[in-house]
């Protein structure tokens, strides 16, 4: 920026941060004649260009002005203060309405001297208003959330404010009973918009929540719960009824759970599914929906995070003609989207696929797929027992959770097969210790399976946001670091402030793996019985990774920061 000899004045704000040496005097004329030719407030001006410390800058104005100042992500804002002014200006004036006592709204700003936003407020509302200091950063945070719970949030039944939402198309999975329950309009847009919402933000879950005195809709987005909107508390039954009907489940049934599914038409080329399960809580039914996307099977496996040797061992096991080849994990660590990855790539006109699932999460063309139904009586034993009479060359298992189910994997293992499934087990080693839990025998585990790749996800690091950490050596040797790793020099990263674009500081997930091959010296250490840990340190001796040291490496390449290998894995 270049000092205009034009000079305007500095404003009382600009001057108490430079007397308080947060900002030199031709940085501040500079950002205050800027702002003032881009129409910009100058707080938001300063934290956009960081220029200045979001929260010295809200310390010093509250000073300089008097004007209190308020950590608004410790309020929780009623949608319904919020709508009291328009979303035009809101955004306008950067300005957000909180919290109201009696006739007096109290408007959160970050420039307290933006006295236009608070006259054209008062005048917008018919009540008096107060302003309350916030952060920059915060406040454009708090503005995007609050609109959209506002906008998601229903608010008068009475009158809809849905009239620019399409309705979505829903495919064949929907049936229409004549229930007048579920066919309240606002209702019907109110759930399509949610659907779309999700959709939007990248979520893979949602959750809605019946409670005593409040309802509740949330997402997961990168793996982590945030509440999106609060609808009233009247149209639990409404919203839940709503989504049973999409998915074909018994709307008068509440008492016990059901499993259904969704496929959403978003155009002519373009469909998501997704996966419902209901489940009759204290105060109603809570609704958990789980969006499949058949796009992320056909991610490549360069997108998984596995690190080079790890994909060279993924890719020469997959190739073999029999044997197990098993991914474990927790729920939600990503094991189908690497499973179905792995069929993409072997995939071809010369090989017979079938896979038993529960449910069918993402359809492939060229693969047979099985949904598995217990109340139908196709469990996945009934399913591998049909796949060994079809000619099969690779049998894929949703997972073994029986010693049934286990047994016929291990045998058509044994008989010429490819069998791959997953398991809910932390690690390799405890993977082949689960499967002798189970009942099958020492020899029969030994000898089929072929390689055992344990997951997690971690949230990645937004590129344009990560921040530089400094930790000593003696708290990188305590992580889990090695001594030649310091000499050979960590940097780490941490997540910065994106703003209203990326408040959390991270952007999409990341595979941590440990890509375990049963070699001949664990198959020996297996048959002689040995327990997890003893498996453990012999693929440790052999050069495999654990998740842990697959973690720290991710850590290392700043993808992602140590507090999320911390919260993904084990210290």
């Amino acid at each position: 920026m270049a000092v205009t000899s034009n000079r305007v004045p500095l404003g009382g704000l600009a001057r108490k941060l430079v007397a308080d040496g947060l900002l030199e005097e031709p940085v501040a004329l500079c950002a205050f004649q800027d702002a003032l030719s881009n129409r910009v407030p100058f707080v938001k001006y300063l934290i956009e260009n960081k220029l200045a410390d979001s929260r010295a800058v809200a310390q010093a104005a509250s000073q300089e002005f008097g004007v209190p100042l308020l950590d608004i992500e410790a309020l929780e804002i009623d949608p319904d203060i919020v709508k009291l002014v328009s979303e035009e200006l809101i955004h306008r004036h950067h300005a957000l309405p909180v919290f109201k006592r009696g006739n007096r709204v109290y408007i959160a700003v970050s420039d307290p001297t933006n006295l236009q936003a608070l006259d054209e407020i008062k005048f917008h509302i018919g009540a008096n208003t107060d302003p309350v200091l916030v952060e920059e950063n915060k406040l454009a945070r708090a503005i995007e959330k609050s609109l959209a719970a506002a906008d998601s949030g229903l608010g008068d039944m009475e009158q809809s404010d849905f009239e620019n939402l399409d309705d979505l198309e829903v495919g064949q999975q929907e049936a229409t009973p004549d229930t007048s329950e579920v066919d309240d309009a606002p209702v019907v847009r109110f759930v399509n918009k949610v659907l779309l919402d999700a959709i939007k933000r990248g979520a893979s879950d949602l959750h809605f929540e019946p409670y005593e005195k409040f309802y509740r809709v949330r997402f997961r987005v990168d793996g982590m719960l945030a509440e999106m909107a609060k609808p009233p508390l009247a149209l639990a039954f409404k919203i839940a009824a709503r989504i049973k009907v999409m998915s074909r489940l018994d709307v008068s049934e509440r008492r016990v759970p059901q499993d259904g599914r969704i496929k959403l038409k978003l155009s002519k080329t373009k469909a998501i599914d997704f996966r419902v399960s209901t489940c009759p809580t204290l105060y109603g039914e809570k609704v958990v929906m789980r969006i499949l996307d058949s796009d992320v099977a056909k991610l490549n496996i360069d997108q998984l995070g596995y690190e080079d040797f790890q994909k060279a061992l993924f890719l020469k096991n997959l190739e073999k003609p029999y044997g197990m080849f098993l991914v474990t994990g927790p729920t939600g660590s990503g094991k189908t989207v690497s499973l179905y990855t792995g069929i993409n790539i072997i995939n071809r006109d010369e090989i017979n696929i079938s896979t038993a699932e529960d449910p069918v999460e993402i359809n492939l063309a060229g693969v047979n797929q099985v949904q598995v139904d217990e109340r139908t009586g196709m469990t996945f034993s009934k399913a591998l027992k049909a796949f060994l009479r079809q000619d099969p060359d690779i049998i894929l298992v949703g997972e073994i959770r029986d010693m049934e189910t286990a047994s016929i994997a291990v045998k058509a293992a044994q008989t010429g097969h490819m069998v791959m499934s997953t398991l809910h087990t932390n690690d390799g080693p405890q993977t082949i210790t689960r499967l002798q839990d189970m009942g099958i025998p020492p020899f029969a585990v030994a000898t089929t399976i072929n390689l055992i790749t344990a997951q997690r996800l971690a949230r990645r690091l937004h590129p344009d946001f990560r921040v530089p950490q400094d930790l000593p050596p003696d708290a990188l040797l305590a992580e889990g670091f090695t001594q030649q790793d310091i000499s050979e020099g960590v940097k780490l990263y941490g997540p910065g402030n994106g703003g209203a674009d990326c408040p959390s500081g991270y952007k999409g997930r990341v595979g941590i793996y440990q890509v375990m091959p049963i070699t001949d010296a664990m198959k020996r250490m297996i048959m002689e019985g040995s327990n997890a840990v003893k498996l453990a340190d012999q693929s440790a001796s052999e050069g495999i990774w654990d998740i842990r040291k697959s973690g720290l490496q991710k850590a290392r390449q700043g993808m992602t920061s140590l507090a999320e290998i911390n919260r993904v894995t084990v210290e």
